[in-house]
């Protein structure tokens, strides 16, 4: 924190550590996405949920209010326009990470499912030479400790 009293500094000195915090955050979350390991981003999921929260909350009041920032030092301002690229840019790998891994999970669903219905019996037409189905209802649950 600088030690002058220009709240409009303190203001983006704050910003910059809460991007960079954010940035940090989701870039071990892809690290972990990547390496096939979502079980790993899934144990920080709350704590970057509520910085993204106060992310979203503190860029929405400066971009209605461009005056809390305006007076903050050009050398600080361009800071936090770098932190903010660089969050951007985690962001978008981060999302094609998720999408990656949701995509390989929905398959992995879908590939259980077939096979449980492949391998039932079922009835054979209507009427007197009908055979019995034998197929049972069978139910996939999936839960956040799978």
């Amino acid at each position: 924190m600088s030690q002058d009293s220009n709240p409009a500094n303190a203001r983006v000195e704050a910003l910059i550590v809460l991007t960079d915090q954010l940035t940090s955050a989701l870039a071990q979350q892809c690290k972990a996405f990547e390496a096939h390991r979502p079980q790993d981003a899934a144990a920080s999921m709350e704590g970057v949920g509520r910085m993204a929260n106060v992310y979203r909350r503190e860029s929405a009041e400066v971009r209605l209010q461009p005056a809390l920032v305006s007076s903050a030092s050009p050398a600080l301002r361009q800071q936090l326009v770098r932190s903010t690229e660089a969050f951007e840019a985690v962001l978008a790998r981060h999302g094609r990470a998720v999408l990656a891994s949701k995509t390989v999970t929905e398959g992995l669903v879908k590939a259980v499912a077939h096979e449980v219905a492949a391998t039932r019996l079922t009835g054979t037409g209507y009427g007197p030479g009908a055979k019995a189905s034998q197929a049972q209802g069978t139910a996939i649950a999936l839960d956040r400790q799978a």
